[in-house]
């Protein structure tokens, strides 16, 4: 008998739905005509060990117990699960052959894996285990999975990494959860102070944003533009660009601050005759963007429908699991593999039936284009979100489920659509020693851009102009004949949103110092996975470190201070983000478990010596006391460990 197991129930049934019927439905299994069992995980049925389970003694939050670091790992079986679990461990042992059928990420592996593990099956099995990746919910999909299986050893560097990451996380997590509570408590804090490697270093972008703004001292900045006219009494305005010898008058992002030195510009060159020095045209293509991946569409859903991180992975899970309209959702690929492509023609199709608005767009997409979306070198276990062949008569969807639907099937028929092509225009002129720039931007072809809604405020317009530069050449002169000085002040970064908080999170590299960090981040996912980052940001805001205001998001006065209490090393983004690197290191072979476990736990003491010698006495006074129920402990223990 072979035993199939998913990770969660709507998966398991939907793989039991095509295979040989009729069936036999157990409590928590279905078993197959052909003999075949398919069986589910309620989502991790294990979890991570509480420190008590490895001394009574740590019990009690104190100090001299710190570090707390397992010899020997332990799992425990979740309590709320533990039925299912029973299931799931007495059908292992009566299996020939196991198939792991967690989703197709890290996760997913790690989850499965550990209870196959836990349940103490013999070596020749556990080497035996077949894993199916299922991305797409609709049967011909799984039917394809079923008929592609794989070595579960090939898998094993992505169990590693997920490994290390549950155990790095619980060694942080628990460690500076507890120290850092019992500082906040003896300063007059109440309650606790969760640390986590991701959550506090995204706290940490939030602060430092605010006391930036709230810091911000706004400054004069001058910028000169003039009236060009050619021989033949055509006008167009440029823009002064100042010399390197005008640098001690501006700013670091080259903004002159003097007025006098703006003033004497438009003087001297007021009324004077220069000559056009150099005259680009270009005709440039913008390919169409590539379909999403979890985090962009949360970042576009939060800017399109101000929807907050988890509640479009909510919607996802909805439209993936129930409603089977699109592929696994919490993938972090934007790429698909090749033989995707065929299935364009009944993709397309689906989408024409479910979403009425864009019928048109549908009939108008060349089908025979392929964009660099389907490109197998990208992708791993999972790729990008797309539709499904599958249609839904739309009335069935709530608003927000048609809205999420509606993005992901317009990025999916955007590879169907050719380039948006453009000319770029652009007169550098002369006058008295002044270098003056035109530049002008005109659409050729829409292209892909047919399909993007009409932007309200038409900011993504502002670059392109319908009124062209004259068509001059190198050498001709150019009069002077008016100019005028524009005084600006300079602008304070603005807050964080759902939107550009996942956006920083992603492209963490942009707010890493350590220039060699911020090399080997660019490639890589950022702070937190694609499942995890919008439950980290729920976090935040349950802890009450972080405060939303309209869609601005806030710290509040705990979040200032914990985060003002702390080394800088730990609420800047450096330290995690090089461990998301390292981890990516390990699932492609390229580093090995320990050489990212033993330099970590070495460090932790001398991390905690750190954190030991700071004052928390900013928190004096705030927060709420601790109730003490008997199963907070397993919550918080869980909810501190990211």
């Amino acid at each position: 008998m072979r035993l199939f197991i998913a990770e969660k129930p709507s998966v398991g049934r939907a793989v039991a739905d095509v295979m040989p019927k009729p069936h036999q439905k157990g409590e928590g299994f279905i078993k197959v005509a052909s003999g075949d069992v398919i069986t589910w995980c309620i989502g991790h049925l294990l979890e991570q060990a509480e420190p008590e389970a490895y001394d009574p003694e740590y019990k009690k939050w104190q100090k001299h117990h710190l570090p707390i670091i397992p010899v020997e790992w332990k799992h425990q079986v979740k309590p709320q699960t533990r039925k299912q679990f029973t299931v799931v461990k007495k059908l292992i042992k009566e299996a020939d052959q196991l198939v792991n059928m967690g989703d197709p990420d890290r996760v997913g592996q790690i989850l499965v894996d550990e209870v196959i593990n836990y349940s103490g099956v013999s070596k020749a099995k556990r080497e035996s285990t077949l894993r199916c990746l299922v991305n797409d919910m609709n049967p011909d999909a799984i039917k394809k999975a079923l008929a592609n299986l794989r070595p579960n050893t090939d898998f094993i560097p992505l169990a590693t990494s997920a490994l290390a990451r549950a155990r790095a996380d619980w060694l942080y997590g628990i460690n500076m959860t507890r120290l850092c509570t019992l500082q906040g408590q003896s300063a007059g804090y109440q309650g606790v102070l969760s640390i986590g490697r991701v959550q506090t270093p995204v706290l940490g972008l939030v602060v430092h944003r605010d006391q930036e703004i709230e810091n911000f001292v706004a400054k004069p900045f001058y910028e000169v533009f003039i009236t060009l006219q050619t021989d033949q009494q055509q006008t167009f305005i440029a823009k002064w660009k100042p010399s390197e010898a005008c640098e001690p008058y501006m700013d670091e992002d080259g903004r002159v601050l003097s007025k006098k030195l703006a003033e004497t510009v438009l003087r001297k060159v007021s009324g004077k005759t220069g000559k056009v020095v150099q005259v680009k045209k270009e005709k440039k293509k913008q390919p169409p963007p590539l379909p999403y991946n979890l985090s962009a569409l949360q970042i576009d859903a939060s800017k399109r429908f101000n929807l907050n991180a988890q509640k479009t992975l909510d919607i996802c899970q909805q439209l993936y699991e129930r409603h089977k309209l699109i592929t696994y959702p919490r993938s972090d690929c934007r790429y698909l593999p090749k033989g995707h492509f065929d299935d364009r023609h009944s993709v397309s199709n689906a989408i024409q039936k479910t979403a009425s608005s864009l019928a048109g767009a549908t009939a108008t997409a060349d089908l025979t284009l392929k964009s660099k979306a389907w490109n197998n070198s990208k992708v791993s276990a999972h790729h990008a979100i797309i539709p499904t062949s599958r249609a839904m008569d739309a009335s069935r969807l709530t608003s927000d489920e048609l809205h999420i639907y509606e993005l992901i099937a317009r990025q999916y028929l955007m590879q169907f659509y050719p380039p948006f092509e453009y000319a770029e225009h652009q007169i550098d002129s002369e006058v008295e020693g002044g270098l003056f720039i035109a530049k002008q931007k005109s659409v050729l072809s829409d292209g892909w851009k047919a399909l993007m809604p009409k932007s309200k405020n038409a900011e993504a317009d502002n670059d392109f102009s319908k009124t062209a530069l004259p068509n001059v050449k190198q050498g001709e002169s150019v009069n002077c004949i008016d100019g005028r000085l524009d005084e600006k002040l300079t602008s304070p970064p603005k807050r964080f949103t759902d939107a550009s908080l996942l956006s920083a999170m992603t492209g963490i590299a942009r707010y890493v110092s350590d220039p060699e960090v911020k090399k080997v981040l660019r490639d890589t996912d950022g702070l937190g996975t694609e499942a995890t980052r919008a439950g980290i940001i729920e976090l935040l805001f349950k802890r009450q470190f972080l405060t939303k205001k309209g869609k601005e998001i806030h710290s509040t006065e705990i979040g200032r201070q914990l985060v003002n209490s702390l080394p800088e090393r730990m609420v800047v983004p450096d330290m995690t983000a090089h461990w998301e690197s390292q981890l990516e290191a390990i699932s492609d072979k390229r580093l090995k478990y320990g050489q990212f476990m033993q330099p970590l736990t070495q460090g932790l003491g001398a991390l905690i010596a750190e954190v030991d010698a700071r004052s928390f006495a900013g928190l004096r006074g705030m927060g709420k006391a601790i109730v003490r129920r008997r199963k907070a402990s397993g919550r918080r223990g869980k909810a501190t460990t990211q």
